[in-house]
């Protein structure tokens, strides 16, 4: 697990599940870091628990599942299709 959280910030922590193999893991990374979003990485093939932790909270058995806050935003197409509309940005601010 790596962490680059934006805690006292007053932005929503983001969390993405990944594996070190998948490409839209590293897309959704890349995304967000092309944006300068801190967030923490939690690779699943780390430990068993982490991708029952991932499953739990998404209710989906593929990666990357991404969290803003509390709110699962979806995988790697469903971030893609936040920041085109826009609702990335608004997300990200904790305004919605």
């Amino acid at each position: 697990m790596s962490q680059a959280d934006g805690k006292g910030s007053g932005i929503p922590a983001v969390t993405v599940y990944v594996t070190g193999w998948c490409p839209y893991c590293q897309r959704a990374k890349a995304l967000l870091t092309e944006k300068s979003v801190a967030f923490t990485e939690i690779n699943v093939e780390d430990e068993p628990q982490f991708r029952e932790e991932m499953k739990s909270r998404s209710k989906r058995n593929t990666v990357p599942q991404i969290f803003i806050g509390d709110k699962h935003v979806g995988g790697c197409d469903d971030l893609f299709a936040l920041e085109r509309s826009g609702e990335l940005d608004r997300l990200l601010q904790g305004t919605t």
